[in-house]
């Protein structure tokens, strides 16, 4: 892999690591500590947070796919893209909308406690699971 395809690769990786620690570990636990703020108010600005950090995800897997696939890519590269793509299409395909349905549930008046949901915890771990697979990746392009 040369070293600009790797540079654009890592650059793009890392702050896409940036945006999921920022939004995914920081922003939405905090939010619902700040005063004021109820259960449905932090259902809406999660959703609408949420809805841009997995557009501009999907927009970044795309160029580090693009850039790393057409760069003769070691075979860690190319394996650790593939595994953060996929694990970004499994949250947005089979994690996001039972979430959606949940949220929109509470946000119609549903008390939260009366039916727990595990897909928040899903969602969680094929996170933890996808910033690892990027850091790694992002440490392979380093070393290219």
């Amino acid at each position: 892999m040369n070293s600009a395809s790797a540079a654009v690769a890592g650059a793009v990786t890392f702050v896409w690591v940036g945006m999921v620690l920022a939004i995914s570990f920081l922003e939405a636990p905090l939010k619902f500590r700040a005063p004021g703020v109820t259960i449905p108010i932090g259902l809406g600005i999660g959703r609408l947070v949420f809805r841009a950090l997995n557009l501009v995800e999907a927009v970044f897997a795309v160029v580090v796919a693009v850039v790393v696939a057409t760069a003769s890519p070691t075979a860690a590269a190319s394996g650790l893209t593939a595994s953060a793509v996929v694990l970004l299409l499994v949250q947005l395909v089979a994690v996001r909308p039972p979430l959606n349905r949940r949220s929109d549930a509470v946000l119609a008046g549903e008390d939260p406690a009366l039916h727990r949901s595990r897909a928040h915890l899903y969602y969680v771990g094929l996170e933890t699971l996808k910033l690892a697979a990027l850091i790694a990746l992002g440490c392979v392009l380093l070393a290219q």
